[in-house]
């Protein structure tokens, strides 16, 4: 089944430019172009995308209220799982990323990105895995979480984890792979990976990047630590 995208930018350029590399691919279908936030989230609606390519700083409505206004109750494929939502931006320290991973963008890619790069984004987010790479992650997170003030959330709903399960989450907050994790923790992978499906299933997370930026939230992690 081909990945059904909908492609958000308000320059037409980058827009048409993007829809015809992704649909130029076998396995990525085009279902809608919208030039601002306010026809990307009607066009979401109407056609339940897998992935929406959404640009950050557009008229009308941004991208972070569109994000916020397509994944606010629950959107959902035309084949019912998840719309994952990746964020194109001209700079990797837009002040707007961290509030559009909070609201559970799975990442995020420069505009100037490699053709070959965004095409993997796309086929990477489509799967349910989050964009960035762990150090990315941590150094994104962290400017931001340090930078801007933050009420810190309740740790009540990381009761639910258990001993081990924190520990895990708990690296994943500093920006460690699965990789360094297993080494951390003297364990395989690939129980790694069994515990990062839990914690996800359990606090009802999108992916690994909602739970780097949750473990700041609930003070798990401190900017820096």
């Amino acid at each position: 089944m081909n990945i059904r995208v909908l492609v958000v930018d308000d320059q037409a350029m980058v827009r048409q430019g993007f829809a015809a590399l992704l649909g130029a691919q076998p396995d990525i279908e085009i279902v809608g172009q919208a030039e601002d936030g306010a026809q990307a989230v009607a066009l979401a609606a109407e056609h339940h995308p897998d992935v929406v390519l959404m640009d950050v700083r557009m008229p009308v409505m941004d991208g972070l209220e569109a994000t916020r206004l397509i994944l606010a109750d629950g959107a959902r494929t035309s084949g019912g799982g998840d719309v994952h939502v990746l964020m194109l931006t001209t700079f990797d320290v837009d002040d707007y990323v961290y509030d559009a991973l909070k609201l559970g963008a799975s990442g995020f890619l420069l505009k100037d990105a490699l053709a070959d790069e965004l095409v993997a984004a796309v086929r990477i987010v489509a799967a349910g895995e989050a964009l960035l790479a762990p150090s990315v992650t941590k150094r994104l997170i962290e400017q931001f979480a340090a930078a801007s003030p933050r009420v810190e959330l309740s740790r009540e709903p990381l009761e639910a984890l258990t001993e081990r399960e924190l520990e895990v989450m708990t690296l994943v907050g500093k920006g460690m792979s699965n990789h360094e994790i297993a080494a951390t923790l003297f364990i395989a992978q690939q129980t790694v990976k069994t515990h990062v499906s839990k914690i996800l299933a359990k606090l009802v997370l999108r992916d690994r990047v909602q739970m780097v930026v949750l473990s700041y939230d609930t003070g798990l992690v401190e900017p820096g630590g």
